[in-house]
């Protein structure tokens, strides 16, 4: 992090993997919604085949770039522009957002005026704009097994537009450098999913606080560099949510969630050869070698390679 010599406001660091037209349109935002404050944008490159990084060194001269030769994937990502960025606040911000005016200074402002604030995170909606739910409470083993969050979130009653919560998604997050010197890097054992739960869970154990700024606004697609329907992603997925349980919760909890998962789905894989498709049986079938597969592979505790 710069040994901390911190001379800007705002380092966004953004990690980019073959969404080339998409961080066009996230850059743009960015830098074309003035701030009364200094910012620095980062973009680490995983890797991508398409056109990303000329798009960059052609349209967008300011951005720091990192170029990586394969996938590294998000967590060790985030830390390479975490670890070069000069700001008194660092943002990780997916390349499939869209920055909306006065997001940036609502974030800071607030952050400035609560030193108590270790992570702030603004209102994510879908294009509709509608509200996407980028919050929730930190993971128990009922809640990974049926596989719903729960999202409580606290009214802050001296700041109408804040909720205290455990964690948000890395989709849009401003951290106080202050905290990352004192908590440490994101956990680049995660390759991808559950590395902004793991990061938010450490720096809530240092006491700091953690909210969802409702007034502040982006807007998230979703998805742009992974879909969670291969089972490369649901490999990942429940990889890496066995991973923080086995680190935070010991490895008996984590052998039982990997078991109960893996049960969880074997009941969805008989409920869909009961309830067979025929009118799109191709895709249907799919789904169903790809539950069975998963299953074995929870089993196993073996997973798919990601390739750089």
């Amino acid at each position: 992090m710069g040994g901390l010599g911190l001379i800007m406001d705002l380092s966004i660091i953004i990690v980019n993997w073959n969404t080339s037209e998409l961080l066009n349109q996230c850059l743009n935002s960015i830098y074309h919604n003035s701030s009364y404050y200094s910012m620095e944008a980062i973009v680490v490159d995983n890797g991508s085949s398409d056109n990303s990084i000329s798009m960059i060194e052609n349209q967008f001269p300011l951005v720091i770039l990192i170029k990586n030769d394969r996938n590294q994937g998000f967590a060790r990502a985030n830390n390479q522009g975490l670890s070069i960025a000069k700001g008194r606040y660092f943002m990780l911000l997916n390349s499939d957002t869209i920055v909306l005016p006065g997001a940036f200074d609502k974030l800071i402002q607030t952050a400035d005026s609560h030193p108590e604030l270790g992570v702030l995170g603004p209102q994510i909606l879908n294009m509709d704009g509608s509200v996407q739910k980028s919050w929730a409470s930190f993971p128990s083993f009922f809640s990974e097994l049926i596989g719903r969050n729960l999202r409580i979130r606290k009214p802050v009653v001296s700041f109408p537009s804040a909720y205290e919560v455990d964690w948000i998604t890395g989709a849009c997050m401003l951290v106080r450098a202050r905290t990352i010197a004192e908590v440490g890097l994101l956990d680049d054992g995660y390759f991808m999913y559950s590395e902004e739960t793991d990061w938010c869970l450490r720096i809530k154990n240092k006491g700091w606080k953690i909210w969802y700024l409702s007034n502040a606004e982006i807007y998230h697609l979703g998805g742009g560099s992974a879909k969670r329907t291969s089972l490369l992603q649901l490999s990942l997925l429940y990889q890496n949510k066995i991973r923080y349980f086995n680190k935070f919760y010991g490895p008996t909890q984590a052998r039982l969630l990997r078991y109960g998962l893996a049960l969880a789905y074997f009941l969805g894989l008989m409920r869909r050869l009961l309830l067979i498709n025929f009118t799109d049986r191709e895709e249907y079938m799919d789904r169903i070698r790809v539950q069975y597969k998963l299953i074995w592979c929870l089993l196993q505790n073996k997973y798919p390679e990601v390739q750089g």
